[in-house]
């Protein structure tokens, strides 16, 4: 793929396979999902710029609340985002995710705030996060895993992994995302 690629382009890529003009963009904006990953692009991108900064958070916030998405401008995203389902879905300011990650409904990602695991997720690239799942305190999710529905996840889990349960186990497979994760960039 080619780098010259915006990463609002990347991450409308993964739901489409197709490579969009700038309408073509925003004529995808009518699927809440798209149109919410194109609103916080642009208060990422504008985070820096004391006006444009201002009016994207204000837009940003109102989508927040319309879409249930509490995901905020200092999140560190890689390209290649995708919601698979809109609502309810919240992810600590300060989360680091890498890049072709999947997240369903319903996905808490958050701070724990005491024990051995204190701290904030560090998610790596092509992670499936299925619905419902809970990923919480200092810890590593590695590359290539897949989180199932429902999973608790508070421990550091290593590449090509399976998560599966609550208490969560870990169960180790190479590809584990493997027809999960489409059109990866």
């Amino acid at each position: 793929m080619a780098d010259h690629y915006s990463t609002l382009q990347k991450d409308f890529y993964r739901e489409s396979g197709q490579w969009l003009s700038p309408f073509g963009i925003w004529a995808k904006c009518i699927n809440p999902n798209l149109h919410f990953i194109y609103i916080f692009r642009k208060a990422q991108k504008f985070r820096k710029t004391p006006v444009l900064n201002i009016f994207w958070k204000l837009i940003l916030r109102h989508y927040q609340i319309r879409y249930g998405f509490q995901i905020y401008p200092e999140t560190e995203i890689g390209e290649g985002f995708y919601l698979g389902h809109w609502g309810s879905l919240v992810i600590n300011p300060y989360t680091r995710i890498g890049k072709n990650c999947n997240m369903a409904q319903g996905v808490t990602i958050g701070q724990q705030n005491r024990g051995k695991n204190a701290g904030i997720p560090v998610i790596g690239n092509e992670v499936w996060i299925g619905a419902n799942a809970v990923i919480v305190g200092g810890i590593t999710i590695g590359d290539d895993v897949l989180i199932a529905p429902n999973a608790y996840v508070n421990f550091d889990v290593p590449p090509h992994s399976v998560v599966i349960g609550n208490p969560a186990k870990i169960i180790p497979a190479d590809n584990a995302t493997e027809g999960y994760i489409n059109n990866k960039i």
